[in-house]
């Protein structure tokens, strides 16, 4: 059987959290629900409007080159793309083509091609019509053609000129079409995290902040690329995982009849309903696009000893910048499996969460201890997580109370089920989970004497759960434990209890 090497590449674009836009002072509000607020005429292309870059959003694409290990350019400027679709008032994309901001760098298996910077479209309002029909804003309904009442498009002018960051990523070849498509889900997730510990995009991808195309081709050599086709419209993890591994299985599908040549370039969009990728349209190339350096926008010399008329760069301390990074996901997975030895699966939690896993690393501080480390985290990531999604309201109890229940199972002063039941009241009212457990009577009996009391009384209580015991019904034992665990309201040591039954039993 012939073995066929699936090739992924992604381009992920994500909006910068910046105040203002791209190229002009309009306010970058990806909430406001009104559309066409956030205009002005350098966003709706006037003519005689003149773009101002933004030099935050550089420095944020900056802060992502350092953290993926790229090398940031010196020498970088702006070109203008050029194409025209509706949502593109000034016929052309303000982009990056020859100098990028980054160049190079590496995260969670895929090489990193390069990153730069460049303003996002309008957003498309479309109705169902198999021909969409493209009006200004404040048109009368009247105004469409008699038969086209069935399909229009509006559009809000708001996310026009939003800075927009684009990191393509090295071509990587893989085994199977299912590795590629776990491995292109990781890359994406893992770069969604490096947006948020930076602060430098909310990355949110139902709101389209963040999304995601793959570039995927198979060949039967590993060595040789095959035809490479886009896919787009990915704005769920789920959907880059199914996607990617529908259009690997339709290639190979016509490798296998001898139809690769039916394999053109071109762009595909992925039907979320269908579960499966459709035509849109012919892939454009470079060339196409014709790109030269816009003339409204100065070059930028970012770090370097010298500007554009010879003096002194006015650029960014890359050194300084690197320094103050915050401590990244993958660093901090290392430092949990080192200092705390909790499960990878916890870990994934705090590093996903990161105002729980602060939460997390205060109780641990407290605690000290490894063994009780393990016991708060794992009724964090059980217990409170299980609260907190029948309830979203509920709070974080404070580092002290959590880290003191902790400490009261760990030393068996309380059973399980009453510290469920504590931790279940302290999200409610943060108070001393040792104040409660003695106001509620919920500490642990550990007197051996008074439990032998307890179950001889319930064995006296129950002849025929005794009788099935001693005629070998295992089950039996853990029925009388039940009874005075309940007779006890709880507080019973359950190991002390199971051993008096045993005793009195024989």
């Amino acid at each position: 059987m012939s073995k066929y090497y699936p090739t992924i590449g992604l381009e992920i674009h994500a909006e910068l959290k910046t105040l203002t836009k791209m190229f002009c002072a309009c306010k970058n509000d990806p909430d406001e629900k009104k559309p066409n607020v956030n205009i002005c005429p350098v966003c709706m292309a006037h003519p005689g409007a003149l773009p101002v870059i933004n030099k935050k959003a550089v420095e944020n694409v900056i802060k992502v080159g350092l953290a993926i290990g790229g090398e940031i350019a010196d020498f970088t400027e702006f070109d203008r793309k050029n194409y025209f679709y509706p949502d593109i008032p000034k016929g052309y994309q303000i982009s990056q083509y020859k100098y990028p901001i980054v160049s190079g760098g590496h995260l969670a298996d895929f090489g990193i091609t390069r990153v730069h910077l460049e303003e996002d479209t309008a957003n498309n309002k479309h109705r169902d019509g198999d021909f969409p029909y493209v009006r200004h804003r404040g048109a009368p309904m009247s105004d469409i053609g008699e038969g086209e009442e069935g399909g229009y498009s509006l559009i809000d002018f708001n996310r026009s000129g939003v800075p927009l960051m684009e990191l393509v990523t090295e071509p990587h070849t893989f085994d199977s079409a299912e590795e590629a498509a776990k491995k292109a889900t990781k890359f994406a997730k893992e770069l969604q995290l490096i947006f948020w510990y930076l602060g430098v995009s909310e990355a949110n991808m139902e709101k389209g902040e963040m999304r995601v195309e793959a570039n995927i081709s198979v060949s039967k050599d590993k060595n040789k690329l095959g035809t490479k086709v886009e896919v787009k419209n990915l704005n769920s993890f789920r959907s880059v995982e199914r996607a990617i591994l529908y259009e690997l299985n339709r290639m190979e599908k016509l490798w296998k009849i001898g139809k690769e040549n039916e394999i053109v370039q071109e762009t595909r969009g992925w039907d979320d309903g269908r579960q499966e990728t459709f035509s849109q349209r012919k892939k454009e190339g470079s060339a196409d696009y014709r790109y030269f350096p816009d003339p409204d926008l100065p070059k930028m010399f970012l770090h370097g000893t010298f500007s554009a008329k010879g003096g002194p760069a006015s650029g960014w301390d890359l050194k300084k910048m690197e320094s103050e990074l915050p401590e990244l996901p993958e660093a901090k997975r290392a430092r949990y499996k080192q200092d705390f030895g909790i499960k990878d699966e916890d870990t994934e939690v705090y590093i996903n969460d990161m105002a729980l896993g602060a939460w997390f690393e205060d109780v641990a501080r407290i605690l000290g201890d490894a063994q009780k480390i393990k016991i708060a985290s794992n009724y964090i990531t059980t217990d409170f997580l299980g609260l907190k999604k029948n309830n979203p309201e509920i709070k974080m109890p404070s580092a002290k109370n959590m880290a003191e229940l902790s400490s009261m199972i760990m030393e068996g002063m309380i059973s399980s089920r009453a510290a469920k039941d504590i931790l279940a009241r302290i999200v409610k009212n943060d108070e001393s989970p040792m104040r409660i457990a003695i106001e509620k009577d919920l500490l642990q009996k550990n007197d051996e004497n008074a439990l032998k009391e307890i179950a001889q009384k319930i064995i006296n209580a129950n002849p025929k759960v005794v009788a099935d015991y001693k005629e070998g019904k295992a089950a039996a034992l853990m029925s009388l434990v039940g009874q005075v665990m309940k007779e006890t309201k709880g507080s019973a040591n359950p190991s002390l209890v199971r051993q008096a039954l045993t005793d009195l039993l024989k």
